[in-house]
């Protein structure tokens, strides 16, 4: 990094990024309906004083640790690091009530949610562990939730539609659009903006209007905080790179947070590679994407050149979206993140190699950060490398089960 980015990065770590207009440098912001713009506010404001406030962030601790099984483990995968030749460390998102980090965001949100005396509670989901989050945390609070659902998605991750049902929640099929994670989003906001003033969208990742990059950050960066503190205890000291997949980007910037400020740590994010390089076929934002406008921020986005949003494909519901999160586009312009992908055939391959490795099935989305992991590993002998295993792989068995038994 150059001194210019340093500078930068130093900002970001002193609490000036987001700045007041909700910006990253140059991504970010509120691009809103004139209709939200009050609501926006309102939680902002709310944000500002709950994220300080020791009684509400004691209440959320609470929570956390006694309902949502924080901390999480930091597992010291033995036989993967005989393999790869590196010590390998897994930070246990999969060992959280309702299996992914998810839960962390959307206990929080509801809290706010309900800080906010809203009647009812709207979510998107893709892979599903969002809406599970959102269902059960509303259910821990008392709101009624609306989920939104791709109808691909509901066909592909049927395990946790059910589960959202026992949950209390009313799932409802998208069949607009790609039928996957974009269009639920755009039919939550299109419900959000319908009833305002009684309505709370928990949004599941560091995307959307200011000030939720910011705020489902805040959120999640209770991983890197305890990855950090388990490492150090666990192998003596700091790991020399961190690896997280990425679809919007939350549990990414969930681990990665806590090392920005260790020059010694490079980090890496791993997008979905799909089928392949070709527009359509993938969800690699940052890899092949250009800025521009989508669900009220300004980031990296999958569009041709006539500005259209292109559909986006990948194995894993999660990571098939064709934006990024704005903080995600600022470290990778500024160098302090660098960004890979995966193809489908490769995360596969990792579910099945930790499966029989280290008896812990991961997600889909998680397989792809292993890829990238596995494949800095024969470059960096005897280092230390620790991934951040944001989901468990049962939501995935119906994918699992056609594409392995074929």
């Amino acid at each position: 990094m150059n001194q210019e980015n340093k500078k930068l990065l130093q900002q970001l770590l002193d609490g000036e990024f987001p700045d007041s207009r909700g910006r990253f440098g140059i991504f970010g912001g509120q691009y809103a309906p004139e209709t939200l713009m009050t609501a926006l506010k309102n939680l902002d404001n709310k944000v500002k004083t709950l994220l300080t406030d020791a009684s509400f962030m004691g209440e959320l601790s609470t929570e956390l640790n006694q309902w949502a099984g924080r901390p999480t483990a930091l597992t010291h995968a033995k036989k993967l690091s005989e393999l790869w030749g590196v010590e390998v460390y897994l930070k246990r998102e999969d060992l959280t009530h309702t299996g992914a980090h998810k839960i962390n965001n959307a206990l929080g949100q509801a809290l706010i949610a309900k800080k906010l005396n809203a009647k009812r509670v709207v979510a998107e989901t893709g892979a599903g562990q969002h809406g599970v989050a959102s269902a059960a945390a509303c259910a821990r609070v008392g709101i009624p939730c609306v989920v939104y659902m791709g109808a691909i998605d509901i066909e592909r991750q049927a395990p946790n539609v059910d589960r959202m049902r026992q949950l209390g929640a009313e799932v409802i099929p998208v069949t607009t659009g790609d039928q996957t994670l974009r269009a639920a989003v755009d039919e939550a906001f299109r419900d959000w903006v319908g009833s305002p003033d009684d309505t709370y969208y928990i949004l599941g990742s560091v995307v959307g209007p200011h000030p939720y990059p910011y705020l489902v950050r805040e959120l999640q960066s209770i991983i890197g905080k305890e990855a950090r503190e388990q490492i150090i205890t666990q192998a003596g000291g700091l790991p020399d790179a961190v690896f997280a997949c990425v679809g919007g980007g939350s549990n990414a910037i969930g681990i990665f947070h806590a090392f920005l400020g260790d020059e010694s740590v490079d980090l890496y994010g791993v997008e979905a590679g799909g089928r392949g390089q070709k527009l359509g076929d993938n969800a690699a934002t940052l890899a092949s994407g250009k800025p521009g406008i989508l669900h009220g921020t300004y980031s990296m986005l999958l569009h041709d050149d006539d500005g259209l949003v292109q559909e986006t494909h990948s194995v894993s519901a999660g990571l098939d979206y064709p934006g990024v999160g704005p903080e995600h586009a600022f470290l990778q312009s500024i160098g302090r993140v660098s960004y890979t992908s995966a193809e489908d055939g490769e995360a596969l391959e990792q579910v099945r190699e930790c499966c029989g490795l280290e008896g812990i099935l991961p997600a889909l989305e998680s397989a792809h950060a292993f890829v990238g992991a596995k494949k800095w590993a024969e470059a960096n002998p005897s280092k230390t490398v620790l991934i951040g295993l944001s989901g468990r792989g049962d939501k995935d068995m119906p994918t699992l089960s056609k594409l392995f038994n074929n």
